[in-house]
């Protein structure tokens, strides 16, 4: 089975709320929402992906420095094995807002569930109402 890398971050604003985005149509898994990343391309680390999937996302510039590892994802999907770190990040230059069509919201982690989301990413839930 392949072992997929994608690496996540759960954004939280000065209210204590977390960044949702919306995968557009023409995704797998369209409609469901999901913490803002992309898959680690050959050669980058996590924290890297999570840099560079924050400014073409959303616009956003982060450094390694603002990023917390917080837990990770382990998620068998058909095909394939999920393996997905998530960090925190509460500090950030510039203004949020999707660059690729996607809907996004900020949301309090005790709504979080309120929301469809990947298998992989429901169990991520728990560590941020723990944490937040």
């Amino acid at each position: 089975m392949t072992l997929l890398l994608v690496a996540a971050c759960a954004l939280v604003d000065p209210d204590g709320r977390v960044l949702i985005a919306q995968r557009p149509e023409g995704k797998s898994m369209a409609g469901m929402w999901e913490f803002p990343g992309g898959k680690v391309e050959p050669g980058e680390t996590p924290e890297a992906t999570v840099i560079r999937e924050l400014k073409e996302e959303l616009g956003i510039d982060v450094t390694n420095a603002c990023l917390a590892p917080l837990t990770f994802a382990s998620h068998a999907y058909d095909g394939f094995h999920l393996l997905m770190p998530l960090y925190v990040c509460r500090r950030w230059n510039g203004i949020v807002g999707p660059r690729e069509g996607q809907a996004v919201k900020w949301v309090r982690p005790v709504r979080l569930r309120d929301y469809p989301m990947p298998p992989a990413d429901m169990p991520l839930i728990s560590h941020l109402i723990d944490m937040l």
